[in-house]
């Protein structure tokens, strides 16, 4: 199995990138990792090149860069080649790190797009608070959806779910303002009837499911249009963030507090683990012809390494001829 990286996309890149690919190179010594991007600089972190190679190249697309044009002129970007190995075959799958909207333009006029899929979609692995996570997609590939595309992300999600998460019989719910079916928009509400309509021997829809709950584990994979599906990311990642800052104020306020704080500070640990994003790998570019992972743009080593984790089980799964054969199956 061949991976490709982007060694220079995301905030902490080229150093966090190659440190997890370090990692992952001695934890999974049956794969190759390509690296692509200025080769003085990931060389000094490189730790073990047996299986890892660097392709050369001082060109990057940068996060203020628009996403379409920047893939179409900077055709020696570490992003872009990256992608061109996929496409003509080099590596199986990518990880990049980078600007999120030019690794979905190279995803889809790259790596080219899945007979039968009209929008791929973003889906990354949120936190529950039972610690099996779920699936939530469109997350900003697109922000307009219609009916017929999100029923194809829930296809998607539940195939990604199953052969990749292990999930047995993923649920499959609609993000929407009330668990009566009748509620919603017009969007909702039909692809409310599209989801329904599903084989139930193969798909699991239990229903609608409001904001409030999808951190409560009522669903394996939840699927809503990328405009509101981004919002919800982000309401979801600043409302940890500022808890966790209040928490941080009230145990520091005085002596009292700071006594209080080291005793329950083990506890706090694995509070704050279970919200860590990092630990479920990336975001995953459904719908393209092989696996393309977007990686948190902050990532640390520890982030890398598990998007490398779920890279490798989404390839050796098959995961984009499975949604292959099971889109052309709904629509046939």
């Amino acid at each position: 199995m061949k991976i490709a990286i982007d060694a220079m996309g995301g905030d902490n890149a080229p150093k966090e990138i190659v440190l997890g690919i370090n990692r992952a190179a001695q934890d999974f010594p049956d794969t190759e990792f390509i690296l692509y991007g200025d080769e003085s600089q990931i060389k000094e972190f490189v730790i073990d090149n047996k299986n890892i190679s660097i392709v050369h190249t001082t060109e990057k697309i940068e996060g203020t860069d628009e996403p379409v044009r920047a893939v179409r002129k900077k055709k020696n970007a570490s992003m872009v080649l990256m992608a061109q190995a996929v496409k003509d075959g080099e590596a199986d799958a990518c990880i990049s790190a980078g600007n999120t909207g030019a690794l979905m333009a190279a995803g889809l006029f790259v790596v080219g797009r899945i007979k039968g899929i009209d929008r791929p979609a973003l889906a990354p692995t949120l936190p529950t608070l039972d610690g099996k996570g779920f699936v939530m997609l469109d997350l900003g590939a697109n922000a307009d959806a219609k009916p017929e595309h999100l029923l194809q992300y829930a296809i998607m999600g539940s195939i990604y779910a199953e052969n990749v998460r292990k999930v047995n019989k993923p649920r499959i719910a609609l993000l929407n303002i009330g668990s009566e079916e009748n509620k919603g928009n017009e969007l909702t509400k039909k692809t409310f009837e599209l989801l329904s309509s599903l084989d139930k021997d193969t798909f699991h829809f239990v229903g609608n499911i409001e904001a409030r709950e999808l951190l409560e584990g009522h669903a394996d994979v939840v699927v809503t249009d990328g405009f509101t599906g981004n919002v919800v990311l982000k309401s979801i990642e600043g409302t940890a963030s500022a808890v966790f800052t209040m928490l941080k104020d009230v145990l520091t306020k005085n002596l009292k507090n700071k006594l209080a704080a080291g005793v329950i500070l083990p506890d706090l640990r694995k509070l704050k683990d279970m919200l860590d994003y990092s630990e479920y790998g990336g975001a995953c570019l459904f719908g393209l012809e092989a696996p393309v992972i977007k990686a948190h743009g902050s990532s640390n080593a520890n982030a890398i390494y598990h998007a490398v984790r779920q890279t490798r089980d989404m390839v050796k799964s098959d995961i984009s001829g499975t949604i292959s054969n099971a889109v052309n199956v709904e629509e046939a």
